[in-house]
């Protein structure tokens, strides 16, 4: 896990619509959805840069995964998903996320991340980041 105060780079911002089945019994956003929130503008990016699962299946897999809850989200609002990039290995990289509250003037409600690490599924190893990752990061 990265420390807040580690180099980052911006490389994609997702606002994204808290939905009312993403609230628990006590009226807030589960838990489980900020990890939904970070997925999505993780996946969205790698979409992006042509960087999915390729045809030998060589592909991202979550290592890590962790998120601090500031403030609660709740519905209705909409949640702007900000992903960072940290550290880069041959085969992983650190992405770090903000989730902001659009009705409350974007102020971080929570951050988190995962380390990605590219896999050969058949062989189950690591594999070099694909050229997209690397050329951007570059």
């Amino acid at each position: 896990m990265m420390s807040a105060d580690a180099p980052k780079s911006l490389v994609y911002t997702v606002r994204l619509p808290i939905r009312w089945g993403d609230m628990d019994a006590i009226g807030h956003v589960n838990n489980t959805v900020y990890f939904r929130f970070m997925e999505q503008a993780r996946i969205e990016w790698f979409s992006q840069l042509s960087c999915l699962p390729d045809e030998r299946g060589h592909g991202p897999v979550i290592i890590n995964a962790h998120c601090t809850f500031l403030k609660p989200l709740k519905y209705p609002d909409t949640v702007e998903v900000r992903m960072y990039l940290g550290a880069m290995g041959r085969s992983s990289v650190e992405t770090i996320c903000e989730m902001c509250s659009v009705q409350d003037g974007l102020k971080v409600y929570a951050h988190g991340g995962a380390k990605v690490v590219w896999v050969d599924p058949i062989n189950e190893k690591s594999v070099q980041l694909p050229d997209a990752i690397v050329k951007f990061l570059a």
